[in-house]
C-alpha cells in the first residue's frame, strides 16, 4: 500500500480533484485544484499559518486520492458532484437540501400546458420560478386557468380530434377544446403567449391586449363576452398590484447575502424576475464558525445551483469570492447562456444586496431563538430524566437498543443516538446477531450491547495510544445512559456485561403499556412511571419508536435482499455475475420478472441461451 508521504511528493502539476480520508477510511473534505501538487501538499505545510479547521482537518487526514481532469472546470463540476454524494465532515454544507416548484410551460407541443414540477430538465420547455410558497404556486395556477382556457389534460391532441369526447372543462368552458378541433395552433399560442407575459411579470401588456379585445367585443354588441374579458382585467390588476418592483434592471436577478453568527450562517436569495420580487428563502449552514465568509458564500453558490435550481442572468452578491471568473463559466455552461456574478460597490444594486443582508440578519435572529426554545425543550426532557431517575448527571448522550426478528428468522439489532434530546443519526448503527439462533431477546441485547462497548473500548487504547480525541472514533464516544426495549429481563442481561467490562452507565429498560405504548422505565430494579404529557414522557416515547423503526427497518431490507437472492440462486446456469449484472440492469426482482426476452438479452453477460431460461423460468 502507498503511504501518504509518497503519495505527496508524487502528486501531478495538473487540475482535477483531491479526496481526503481518515482512519476510518471516511472522506472527510473533497476539493478541487488548478494545480493537484501545489494546493495539496499546502494543507502539509507549516501549520501555524491554517485556518483553525484546516489545521483540525489535516490531523485526521491518513489517506488521500486525486482524480485527473482536462481542464479547471471539469474539476469544478466534478467537485460538486462528490460533495452532493459524499456531504464530507469538513466541507462547508448546507442544512437543507431543498428542491423548490417551477411553472413549466410545454411550448415545443403544438397545443403546449402548464405544469407544476419540481426539476429542470433540458427539454425546451419555458420555467418560471423558483416558487418558495407552494400555496402561491397552486393560486397562480388556479387564476391563470380562469383567465386562459388552456388544456391541463395529457390526450394527444392529434390522434383525439374527432374521435375522442371532450372533458368536463371543456363544457363548463375552462379549456378551449383544442382536442376538438375548434381552435388553431395560432389562436392556442396566442393563450400561452399571454400566460408567458404574465409569468415575466408583463402583465401591462397582456393588459393592453384584452382592453382591445374588450372593445372589440363591445362594437360587435357581444356585451358578455366584453363583462367576461372586464372581469379577467380586474384580477390581472390585482396581481400586478402585489407584486413589488424592486429592480429598473427588468430582468432576471438572485440577490444572495449573508449573516453570520459564532456556530452557523443564514443565506438569504431574494429571487427577482423581470425586475419584480416574485419570492425569497433561507438556508442555514451549520459548523461554519472555522470558516471564512468566502468559502461560505462559494460553496453555497456551488451547492445551490449545482441542483436543479433556475440560474438567472445576473447573481448579485454581497461580497467577493474566490475562482469567480471559473464559476461564472460553469453557470453560464449550466444555463446555455451568459451569467454574470455582481458585486455592487454604489447605486440601486448595493441598496439591493443590504436590504436582503439586513433579512438575513433578521432570519438568523429568529433562528436561534427558536433553537433556544427548542433545547429548553429537548434540555429540559433530559434535566426532567435526571430529577425522576435521581442521576448525578444530565443524560445528555442517550444510547438506545432494540431487537427485531419474525419467529427467530434473520435476528439484528439497532443503536440509536440522541444528544442534547434530538436524534443524532449519522451515528446510528445496526448488528446482525452472530451467535444466538431463534428468538431469544435477552441473549440478543446481550450480544449486541458486548459487542457495541468492546468495540468502543479498544477503539479508546488506539486513540489513546496516538494521543488522538475519543471523537474520532465510531464507538469510543460512550453514553450517558443506556434504554433498552423491554422490561426487567432485558436489563438483567445487559448489566453483567458492563460490569464484566468495568463500565458504569445507568441502564433503563423501556416499557409499554397494553396497547404497545410508552408507560415508563426499569431502573435498579423497579418501574418508575412517567407522567403523561411531561417533557420526559415525550422524549422516551420518540426514542422507543425510533429505536423500533430503526431495527424494523433493517430487518425488513435484510429480508428483501434474502428474498431476492434466493429466487435468483433457483435458476439454473446464472451464476453470481449474471444474478448481479440483472439486478444492476432492473433494480429490482419485480421488474426482472417483467422484462421481455430481448430487454434480458440486453443486459452485460448474458446472452440468448441464458435469457431464455431467465424468461421461461418467470413466464412458464
Amino acid at each position: 500500500m502507498i503511504s501518504l508521504e509518497d503519495k505527496l511528493k508524487n502528486l501531478p502539476e495538473k487540475p482535477g480533484v483531491y479526496i481526503m480520508r481518515d482512519q476510518y477510511n471516511e472522506i472527510i473534505y473533497i476539493g478541487k485544484a488548478i494545480n493537484l501538487k501545489n494546493r495539496v501538499r499546502q494543507y502539509f505545510q507549516n501549520s501555524k499559518n491554517q485556518y483553525p479547521k484546516v489545521a483540525a482537518m489535516v490531523e485526521r487526514i491518513t489517506d488521500l486520492e486525486y482524480i485527473i481532469t482536462d481542464s479547471e472546470l471539469e474539476a469544478l463540476i466534478l467537485e460538486c458532484n462528490l460533495i452532493k454524494k459524499h456531504r464530507p465532515k469538513y466541507n462547508v454544507m448546507l442544512k437543507d437540501d431543498k428542491q423548490y416548484p417551477y411553472i413549466k410551460i410545454t411550448v415545443k407541443e403544438d397545443y403546449p400546458r402548464l405544469l407544476i414540477v419540481r426539476e429542470i430538465k433540458k427539454d425546451g420547455a419555458k420555467y418560471f420560478g423558483p416558487y418558495t410558497d407552494v400555496t402561491a404556486v397552486n393560486r397562480t395556477i388556479d387564476l391563470l386557468k380562469g383567465l386562459f382556457p388552456i388544456r391541463y389534460c395529457n390526450k394527444n391532441i392529434s390522434r383525439a380530434i374527432g374521435k375522442e369526447r371532450p372533458c368536463l372543462n371543456y363544457h363548463i368552458k375552462k379549456c378551449i377544446g383544442p382536442c376538438q378541433g375548434n381552435v388553431s395552433k395560432e389562436q392556442y399560442r396566442e393563450l400561452i403567449d399571454s400566460i408567458i407575459m404574465m409569468l415575466e411579470g408583463k402583465q401591462e401588456q397582456v393588459l393592453k391586449q384584452l382592453e382591445e379585445k374588450m372593445h372589440q367585443a363591445a362594437e360587435n354588441l357581444d356585451f358578455e363576452k366584453a363583462a367576461e374579458i372586464r372581469d379577467n382585467m380586474n384580477s390581472l390588476i390585482k396581481i400586478a398590484e402585489k407584486q413589488k418592483v424592486i429592480s429598473s434592471a427588468l430582468i432576471d436577478q438572485d440577490i444572495i447575502a449573508f449573516a453570520l453568527n459564532e456556530s452557523e450562517s443564514c443565506i438569504q436569495v431574494f429571487f427577482v424576475r423581470g425586475g419584480k420580487l416574485i419570492g425569497r428563502e433561507h438556508f442555514l449552514i451549520e459548523d461554519t464558525k472555522l470558516s471564512d465568509s468566502k468559502e461560505i458564500l462559494s460553496s453555497f453558490i456551488k451547492q445551490y445551483y449545482g441542483s436543479d435550481a433556475l440560474i438567472p442572468r445576473e447573481i448579485i452578491l454581497q461580497e467577493e469570492i474566490d475562482e469567480i471568473n471559473i464559476i461564472e463559466r460553469w453557470l453560464s455552461d449550466k444555463k446555455g447562456g451568459r451569467v454574470k456574478l455582481v458585486v455592487p460597490r454604489r447605486g440601486e444594486k448595493q441598496k439591493l444586496i443590504e436590504m436582503v443582508g439586513r433579512n438575513a440578519e433578521d432570519t438568523l435572529r429568529l433562528l436561534i431563538e427558536k433553537q433556544k426554545n427548542d433545547t429548553e425543550k429537548t434540555m429540559g426532557a433530559c434535566r426532567e430524566l435526571k430529577d425522576i431517575l435521581e442521576l448525578n448527571t444530565v443524560p445528555a448522550r442517550i444510547e438506545a437498543f432494540d431487537i427485531s426478528n419474525i419467529q427467530g428468522v434473520l435476528n439484528v439489532g439497532s443503536m440509536i443516538v440522541f444528544e442534547q434530546g434530538k436524534p443524532n443519526n449519522r451515528n446510528y448503527r445496526r448488528f446482525r446477531i452472530k451467535s444466538v439462533e431463534g428468538a431469544n431477546d435477552y441473549e440478543s441485547m446481550r450480544e449486541i450491547i458486548e459487542r457495541r462497548f468492546v468495540h468502543g473500548l479498544k477503539e479508546r487504547e488506539e486513540l489513546e495510544a496516538e494521543e488522538k480525541d475519543f471523537e474520532l472514533g465510531r464507538f469510543s464516544v460512550f453514553p450517558d445512559m443506556v434504554l433498552l426495549d423491554g422490561g426487567v429481563g432485558q436489563v438483567n442481561a445487559v448489566l453483567p456485561v458492563l460490569r464484566e467490562l468495568n463500565i458504569n452507565i445507568p441502564v433503563c429498560g423501556m416499557v409499554k403499556d397494553d396497547k404497545h405504548r410508552t408507560r415508563g422505565l426499569i431502573y435498579n430494579g423497579r418501574e418508575i412511571e412517567l407522567p403523561k404529557g411531561s417533557k420526559v414522557f415525550r422524549l422516551i416515547s420518540a426514542i422507543q419508536e425510533e429505536a423500533h423503526r430503526f431495527a424494523i427497518s433493517y430487518h425488513k431490507s435484510l429480508r428483501s435482499k434474502t428474498s431476492v437472492k434466493s429466487a435468483l440462486d433457483d435458476i439454473p446456469g446464472i451464476g453470481p455475475a449474471r444474478r448481479k449484472a440483472l439486478l444492476k440492469s432492473f433494480g429490482s426482482l419485480k421488474n426482472i420478472k417483467k422484462a421481455s426476452l430481448e430487454e434480458l438479452e440486453k443486459v452485460q453477460g448474458m446472452n440468448r441461451k441464458a435469457a431464455e431460461v431467465v424468461y421461461n423460468f418467470f413466464n412458464s
